[in-house]
């Protein structure tokens, strides 16, 4: 397509994309109490007295602060909980603005992107609910004796919803990483020789994307996708000693000729090429080039 047919239809990918997340997200609006309690439910609260409740060492007092929080975080909360909800679809458009680039072979993948790639990022944002409890308690713990802690509710879910966005987006990594392997573009033996550059990338981005500077929750982020970068990397082996058997000359570089069978076998029936006919006596020609003349001329 040309490029103004290219973007028309990211316009249209978009704008699909953008509906779906609206359209959750005012489903969302209509429960964003019970959103905003179940977010905040990790969190060890203060009893009556600011005293913790039987289980917790640390708590802390959630407070709002401002008279337009209470409606910043309705809009917040329900526009996160709308992109979480609307994964398959925004994934299915994602997809589909990418595969007329591809072979036929290569678009059965669909199925498989979505099969994998919906439950991937909400794996990541449940992780993310969970981790939760541990560094909120970790982080509260360096609270001085005989102090209060008063938490403005804003700022929690602040982190709370970073972490849901980041992990899912994070745990989606491998998952492009065996999309890439499946389509050709990079090999299993390629990713796992990178694996040196992907830990360290990992960490790094797992350090700038986590809202709070504790390591425990940048390790929480970095550890799983570390475990599912190797399993792309197998997966990704596995696919090219499939490919392998399938055809002999898949390993070899695209300047690296293939074996060519050179050996010539004998024509069965074959008869001798008569010579051509004279010229027409219309226009005669001279006998030296007359004897020169073959079949071919």
């Amino acid at each position: 397509m040309a490029l103004a047919d290219h973007l028309r239809e990211l316009r249209s990918r978009l704008v699909k994309s953008v509906l779906a997340i609206l359209v959750f997200t005012a489903v969302a609006v209509y429960f964003n109490k019970e959103l905003i309690d179940f977010l905040s439910a990790p969190l060890p609260r203060c009893g009556p007295d600011d005293k913790p409740l039987p289980g917790d060492t640390n708590c802390a007092s959630i407070v709002n602060i401002g008279l337009l929080t209470p409606f910043n975080l309705v809009l917040k909360v329900s526009l996160t909980a709308g992109l979480v909800a609307a994964t398959p679809v925004w994934l299915y458009q994602l997809w589909q603005f990418v595969s007329p680039g591809l072979h036929r072979h290569e678009r059965r993948y669909s199925l498989v992107f979505l099969a994998a790639g919906t439950p991937l990022f909400l794996a990541g944002a449940a992780f993310a609910y969970l981790v939760m409890p541990v560094t909120a308690q970790m982080l509260i713990s360096f609270t001085a004796n005989k102090v209060t802690n008063i938490l403005p509710v804003e700022d929690y879910l602040d982190v709370v919803t970073r972490m849901v966005v980041v992990f899912g987006l994070g745990f989606e990594f491998p998952l492009f990483l065996v999309m890439l392997n499946l389509i050709g573009v990079l090999t299993g033996k390629r990713l796992l020789g990178w694996w040196r550059a992907m830990v360290m990338g990992i960490t790094v981005f797992a350090a700038f994307a986590t809202p709070s500077a504790d390591p425990l929750t940048m390790l929480a982020l970095a550890a799983p996708i570390w475990g599912l970068y190797f399993l792309a990397v197998g997966i990704a082996v596995l696919n090219d000693r499939r490919k392998l058997r399938n055809n002999p000359d898949a390993g070899l570089d695209d300047d690296e000729a293939s074996h060519v069978d050179l050996t010539v076998d004998g024509v069965e029936g074959a008869s001798p090429v008569a010579a051509s006919a004279a010229p027409e006596a219309s226009a005669p020609v001279p006998a030296a080039r007359h004897e020169q003349m073959d079949d071919i001329t």
